[in-house]
């Protein structure tokens, strides 16, 4: 009788340190499963950012942060969309055909709007950031020079298309992000689904493809 008793009470303990420890090893590891989640803040750098461009001067830049790199938003004057096919047979890619930006920019100005172009500012070589140098032969560029970006890391050089020149270290033309139009002045850069958008269609998305 008392056997039994014993080895009653020897399985209740048993069953009941089971449970205890299985509760335990589960609350242990919520906190590893959550800190594979993605932060708020971390969310937030890779969310798409809203700018506006209103302000933006003909043949000036400005540049915002998305997912933690710079990009880079510029508005072309004539001078400047007019220069663009003289110097084709410099560039290693004129075309474009190496797929650095989306099928709606995949045009001669490499963007939705012709004098608004929106571009990664990262080289494409290192991952330096060049130096915008939007004026025409400089002493130290040359006289071939038509305005563009210059890398002071290693020499690459982009026209104002972001297209690459030949002969220099980085491989390809710079990147141009996922962009659309919310109105005329208002850009969304890091997204271009328009089903995502509430109270209507954005302006011009894509109109330049």
């Amino acid at each position: 009788m008392t056997d039994n008793v014993d080895h009653s009470k020897r399985r209740m303990l048993i069953a009941a340190t089971t449970a205890v420890g299985g509760v335990a090893a589960a609350g242990a590891g919520a906190p590893f499963v959550l800190s594979l989640q993605p932060s708020e803040r971390a969310k937030a750098a890779g969310a798409p950012v809203e700018v506006d461009i209103s302000g933006i001067e003909p043949g000036t830049m400005i540049s915002v942060e998305w997912q933690g790199k710079p990009v880079w938003i510029v508005r072309r004057t004539k001078e400047m969309l007019d220069l663009l096919p003289k110097h084709d047979e410099d560039l290693a890619d004129p075309s474009s055909s190496i797929p650095q930006q989306p099928e709606y920019c995949n045009n001669a100005t490499r963007s939705i709007k012709p004098e608004i172009l929106v571009v990664l500012g990262v080289c494409t070589h290192l991952g330096c950031s060049p130096t915008f140098r939007p004026e025409v032969a400089p002493a130290d560029l040359g006289a071939q020079w038509a305005g563009g970006w210059f890398c002071p890391c290693h020499g690459s050089r982009f026209d104002l298309a972001a297209r690459v020149f030949k002969g220099v270290p980085a491989p390809t033309n710079l990147i141009i992000p996922p962009h659309m139009y919310l109105s005329e002045t208002r850009l969304l850069i890091g997204d271009d689904d328009k089903s995502k958008l509430k109270g209507g269609q954005p302006a011009d998305r894509g109109a330049a493809a």
